[in-house]
């Protein structure tokens, strides 16, 4: 980072006699924030200042390169995101993960029927994943259209959008500060940091990325709104909120964010070192007072459609895991080893001492900040950190995690300012040469941009991922089952995944998705008791539909198994209120009825489960109740079709029909 980098002009025509941020001019000479002098000229430095000298990198045969301060941003804008392109095409090639992303793309009827004003409609109305986020699912709705099933069509665009995002990033700081390098280096850090690789990689995080775009252009269209305010200009930062919040409700943090802006880099606001501002703090508060009502709304929404998944832990507890997750996701921003996509909450078993140890390093730096307020990118910088995390830390639990790589994405760009503008102002102290500062800011990207490979590596398999989790995690329940699920899908390592599947369990007896994975394996050996009492308990600790389908669903088939026919029924009875469309249901049903004797309904049923699945099991149990019914020719057309489908997948057929009629 060269320390002694110009400012270059900014791009817009300034107003009040000073250009957008020229205030930030002293910082690389001075070490301080201190204001830079008065000037009626449009560059904002005395008439009489002399110019500065262009280096001789600057001039090739007399000719100066890139001589405006847009030329310079385009080639450093263009060079940005095609680094951040190329360090991330690795990950176009990872496959779907097994935790959600199904479920937000081609498992998702909505998604897959196209984008329709039926699914503009649902998108509107949804809290689908304890989430309102309209844009997101449209986003994923487009995707379908254009990659259908094909991961790396999804991938693609994530990569895409945080290159812009990176770009946007320094786009705004090189504006507001007219500090080229500095900037370029924080957005440098945001584009390559590896803790980033999680919202970029997993295609169910598409809300991350793609809300952070939205608050980005806030950020820049409010930049513009205060170089000139009008109506407008107001009117284009409340469009790009109002997709964020559409996109995710994480971005709810905008206007305390925009009050820091005010205070530095676009220093409408008073304070320590400060010129006279044309606002008091009054009226900037009150000019975002529609804004903060627009966060207080989705807050609602958002608390509203995930109280399935809040967690009624003690306050205590909320507030010591906050401490330390505040501390950890430091730690993870200057030595980011040991990421994973899941870490697991302590909860109850929370060291005191260290979550107390934690909490006064927070409040010890909070205070440094305020006191050295004159420096003011350090507080922003960590006044960004903490407030723009606040939502996500955890004092509102929801869900089993303690914290999340992902929910580091736009807090850590506060930590990002803070290491560019405080090196940048200590190293004019240590009278090194400017080489050092440039060698050492070029040896961090290096070896962030390694770190970031090695962690994309993790990602191209869902096995290699949660094996990775598993190790660098402690008593994981969660990813136990996601390791165990990617097990069982790959080459069918059932044994291997029943492993982990009761490792889950022995550290999470209520975990429904383990007790449901075993006991489908108890059912699969024919421990038809075990699978029963298996699928029961799932159904008494979760009211999580997709689990509490399969388990009511194969209850009744453990049932039926163990000649308890009536309740076998009442199970597939309660299946069929909830999964209309499912074969497997009427196909319970048929049975059930056959061995009550009722011939026409058990013909009745099948013929129901084969309009919605034909399989050779099904036309064979049907044929087999023409046949008791006497109906021998349609049993004959029956039994040739059940002939021709176990041809086509001979998997169960005739042995599996004798089980089930046994």
């Amino acid at each position: 980072m060269d320390t002694t980098e110009q400012k270059s002009a900014p791009v817009c025509p300034p107003s009040a006699g000073r250009p957008f941020g020229s205030s930030s001019a002293g910082l690389a000479s001075t070490g301080t924030d201190a204001p830079p002098l008065r000037s009626k000229g449009l560059s904002g430095s005395p008439s009489n200042a002399k110019l500065p000298r262009t280096s001789k990198t600057q001039r090739i045969f007399g000719r100066q390169i890139f001589p405006s301060a847009i030329e310079q941003r385009l080639i450093a804008s263009l060079i940005l995101a095609l680094t951040t392109v190329l360090l991330y095409i690795p990950v176009t090639h990872a496959p779907f993960l097994n935790l959600d992303d199904r479920e937000y793309t081609t498992q998702n009827a909505h998604v897959m029927a196209g984008m329709h004003w039926s699914t503009v409609r649902w998108a509107i109305s949804s809290t689908e994943k304890s989430n309102w986020q309209p844009v997101t699912w449209l986003s994923h709705t487009l995707d379908y259209r254009w990659f259908g099933t094909n991961p790396s069509g999804r991938h693609t665009n994530n990569v895409l959008i945080h290159a812009i995002n990176a770009v946007l990033l320094f786009l705004i700081l090189a504006s507001a500060t007219g500090l080229l390098w500095r900037s370029l280096a924080v957005a440098a850090l945001f584009a390559l940091h590896p803790i980033n690789v999680e919202s970029v990689t997993w295609i169910a995080q598409r809300n991350d990325v793609l809300s952070t775009l939205f608050f980005l252009l806030a950020l820049g269209a409010y930049g513009w709104y205060a170089r000139r305010p009008n109506a407008r200009r107001y009117i284009a930062v409340t469009v790009a909120f109002a997709l964020g919040l559409m996109t995710d409700p994480q971005v709810i943090t905008l206007p305390f964010a925009l009050l820091l802006m005010d205070y530095w880099p676009l220093r409408r606001l008073r304070g320590p070192g400060s010129i006279s501002a044309p606002h008091s703090p009054k009226k900037l508060v009150v000019e975002k007072l529609p804004w903060f009502a627009m966060s207080a709304a989705i807050a609602v929404i958002a608390k509203k459609a995930a109280g399935a998944t809040e967690t009624n832990l003690p306050v205590s507890i909320r507030i010591e895991n906050a401490a330390l997750s505040y501390v950890k996701y430091l730690g993870k921003a200057f030595w980011p080893a040991n990421l994973a996509p899941m870490y697991p909450h302590p909860m109850h078993s929370i060291n005191v001492a260290a979550a107390l140890a934690a909490a006064a390093a927070i409040i010890g730096i909070t205070v440094l900040a305020v006191i050295y307020r004159q420096h003011r990118p350090l507080f922003v910088g960590w006044f960004w950190f903490l407030g723009t995390m606040l939502p996500m830390i955890g004092l509102v639990q929801f869900g089993v995690q303690g914290m999340a790589d992902r929910f580091a994405y736009i807090p850590l760009m506060g930590i990002f300012v803070i290491v560019c503008w405080g090196v940048a102002e200590l190293v004019p102290h240590w009278n090194v040469p400017r080489l050092v500062p440039v060698a050492g800011t070029m040896l961090v990207l290096v070896s962030l941009a390694a770190a970031l490979h090695r962690q994309e590596g993790f990602w191209k398999d869902n096995v290699k991922l949660w094996t990775h989790t598993v190790e660098v995690t402690d008593r994981n329940y969660k990813a136990e089952d996601q390791l165990g699920t990617a097990l069982a899908e790959a080459g069918g390592k059932v044994n291997d995944a029943m492993a982990h599947f009761q490792r889950a369990h022995l550290y999470q007896p209520d975990d429904p998705l383990s007790s449901l994975s075993l006991a489908v394996f108890e059912h699969m050996q024919k421990h038809y008791a075990a699978a029963e009492a298996g699928y029961t308990h799932v159904l008494a600790v979760t009211n999580v539909s997709r689990y509490v389908k399969v388990a009511q669903l194969n209850r009744g088939y453990t049932r039926y198994a163990l000649k308890r026919y009536e309740e076998a029924h009442q199970d597939f009875a309660a299946a069929l209120a909830e999964q209309p469309d499912n074969s497997d249901v009427y196909r319970g049903l048929g049975l059930v009825a056959q061995k009550r004797g009722n011939l026409d309904e058990a013909i009745k049923e099948y013929e129901r489960s084969l309009d919605l699945e034909h399989t050779g099991s099904g036309y064979l149990l049907l044929s087999q109740a023409l046949e008791l019914a006497g109906k021998k020719d349609e049993a004959a057309v029956a039994a040739s079709k059940a002939r021709v489908f176990m041809a086509l997948k001979p998997k169960g057929g005739a042995a599996l029909v004798s089980e089930l009629l046994q």
